[in-house]
């Protein structure tokens, strides 16, 4: 029976890991994106995007995530993810994707305008491009401004993944709730915490030794 269990919660632990590493990877440049944009001289851009932001930061993300399921069957008269198990993971990568990138923004932007402006108009003054001040002078900094909060941004998403088991997506905590629902055991939940526990566990190793490597911006 262990071992049941063991491989179906491995087999949610890979879904879960899919939509982790898929929202990292779409939502840190469109949060970085986004910070630019909050950050932006046009008042028009500057707006819609902080109204954006504040859309998204202030709503759970359990509601996105259903909107964004089911809505556009309701509208379009027909499921545009389709019924399947990959369709259910699209849906929710699309939708932790959006939430994310909009908190991962006011972080990046945090970051960006903690840099201090005369390191900027130092780099003008020798002559660097507005593209090289930014990358050899703003972003350098900003990475070891940003990573406290976005370690903790990071970790969270690893719990939110198993909120994809509101539209039926077999993940982590899907395969875990699988089991009382059908035999009536309460024991995988708690082992499935083993593995949340254990992945967190190793982010939060991960991000400590960052952030010694980026201790030399003291």
């Amino acid at each position: 029976m262990l071992w049941n269990v063991t491989k179906t919660l491995m087999t949610g632990m890979g879904t879960t890991f899919q939509i982790f590493i898929m929202t990292l990877v779409f939502s840190l440049p469109l949060g970085l994106i986004l910070a630019f944009g909050i950050i932006s001289k046009w008042k028009p851009l500057r707006y819609l995007i902080q109204v954006l932001v504040w859309i998204i930061r202030g709503t759970p993300l359990m509601l996105q995530l259903i909107i964004i399921f089911y809505g556009p069957g309701l509208w379009l008269g027909h499921n545009i993810w389709g019924g399947n198990e990959a369709g259910r993971i699209t849906a929710t990568i699309v939708a932790f994707t959006i939430n994310y990138a909009c908190y991962f923004s006011v972080i990046f932007r945090g970051g960006i305008e903690g840099v201090p402006l005369g390191q900027r108009e130092a780099g003008q003054v020798l002559g660097m491009t507005k593209s090289q001040i930014f990358f050899k002078v703003t972003l350098l900094q900003m990475v070891k401004r940003v990573v406290p909060p976005l370690s903790n941004e990071v970790i969270t998403l690893v719990k939110d993944t198993s909120l994809a088991r509101i539209i039926a997506a077999q993940e982590l905590t899907f395969a875990g709730y699988s089991f009382m629902k059908s035999d009536g055991l309460t024991w995988p939940l708690f082992y499935s915490g083993l593995f949340y526990l254990i992945f967190v566990g190793i982010l939060t190793l991960l991000f400590n030794y960052i952030e010694k490597r980026l201790d030399y911006f003291r």
